[in-house]
């Protein structure tokens, strides 16, 4: 499933779900590498 998620305050970066965080905070896989942020509700 294709999640999007916000990291910082301009870049936003569409992966596939990795896993949700107990913080709140989502990764999400793009290629090889895994990038973790917030996830843009919508």
């Amino acid at each position: 499933m294709l999640k999007t998620i916000v990291i910082g305050n301009h870049l936003s970066i569409q992966g596939q779900l990795v896993q949700m965080l107990k913080d709140g905070l989502c990764q999400v896989r793009v290629g090889t590498q895994i990038f973790t942020g917030r996830l843009i509700s919508g």
